[in-house]
């Protein structure tokens, strides 16, 4: 039997995490995509609303503001496309596009966003 390496590993633990935690966030729940952040500095977001906030309080308003604008869309269809990962001893990351697909008055909007996501674990 082989041995499953130390990146097979981390993503059969994280991305289901992480496309559950979309998921929720795109239905208005922030909880499950702050679940899978560290609480720890250095902590950061660039995301794709603009802006950097730093330190965990500013990532988690971020997260909740974000989780508020999806009120009144309804997701139709959430894919990650893994493009790369890695992972070596407490760092590992993932680069993809995050595809989504929501109903917005009744007609389906689609977009695509570029995502890095850097863990320590």
């Amino acid at each position: 039997m082989a041995q499953t390496s130390e990146v097979e590993a981390f993503l059969g633990e994280m991305l289901p995490r992480q496309r559950d935690a979309e998921q929720a966030l795109c239905r208005g729940d922030a909880d499950a995509r702050a679940d899978t952040w560290s609480r720890n500095d250095p902590v950061t977001l660039f995301g794709a609303a603009g802006g950097l906030r730093r330190g965990w309080d500013e990532v988690d308003e971020t997260f909740h503001w974000l989780a508020g604008r999806f009120t009144g869309k309804h997701l139709r269809e959430y894919d990650l496309e893994l493009v790369a990962a890695g992972a070596c001893g407490d760092l590992a990351f993932t680069v993809g596009f995050e595809h989504k697909t929501f109903v917005v008055e009744g007609e389906p909007v689609s977009y695509t966003l570029r995502v890095t996501h850097v863990y320590r674990r």
